[in-house]
């Protein structure tokens, strides 16, 4: 077999499993979404804002989801209140030289979080320290919490107020693909059946 041939058959394997993570988390998570969505509405009426955290590229889609928000994504309307705690390099690296990386989000949350606000908290293993700790703080504020995680779940989908979870997912790659679904699925849903008038 050729180098070509296991390569289209590993490439076909890798997205029927992409698909099935897909299919799974529609099956057990779509209500879940939607409620969450609905806490996402609440808060930003209510004068709140949405603070999204994660690490590697949990902490690209907390950008991308804070982008998608700030701008638009499929549908144009005013500016939603959104800010990602992973992209200020100068709070980031001070707390981590001064304090810790474990800190780098409980910080920002203790310095940025009210009650009205919701924090959306992105772990593939659901354990990050620095994100579990951002969401102890945070729930101690009084904030509501959407955790989004793979597999299992960890602490991260324990303590959640929402969770969004991927449980087919074995790798992070494979979360992650899923997890772009719902971060568009929560700014899409927010946009067309929450945000209206």
């Amino acid at each position: 077999m050729s180098e070509k041939t296991n390569a289209l058959e590993y490439i076909q394997k890798t997205a029927e499993e992409s698909i099935q993570i897909k299919r799974r988390f529609v099956e057990e998570g779509a209500e879940t979404l939607v409620a969450a969505t609905a806490a996402m509405a609440e808060s930003i009426h209510s004068g709140g804002k949405i603070l999204i955290f994660g690490n590697g590229g949990s902490a690209a889609d907390s950008q991308h989801m804070a982008a998608e928000m700030i701008g638009r994504m499929l549908i144009e309307r005013r500016p939603l209140p959104a800010i990602a705690l992973t992209t200020d390099t100068s709070g980031l690296t001070a707390v981590g030289n001064d304090y810790g990386y474990d800190l780098v989000f409980q910080k920002q949350v203790q310095g940025l979080c009210k009650k009205e606000d919701i924090v959306i908290a992105i772990s593939t293993s659901g354990n990050s320290k620095n994100v579990l700790l951002g969401v102890e703080s945070a729930k101690k504020l009084g904030a509501k919490v959407i955790g989004v995680t793979g597999g299992e779940g960890g602490e991260l989908g324990r303590v959640a107020d929402f969770h969004l979870n991927t449980s087919l997912s074995q790798n992070s790659s494979r979360a992650q693909e899923t997890h772009i679904f719902i971060i568009h699925s929560l700014v899409d849903l927010l946009d067309r059946f929450y945000l209206k008038g």
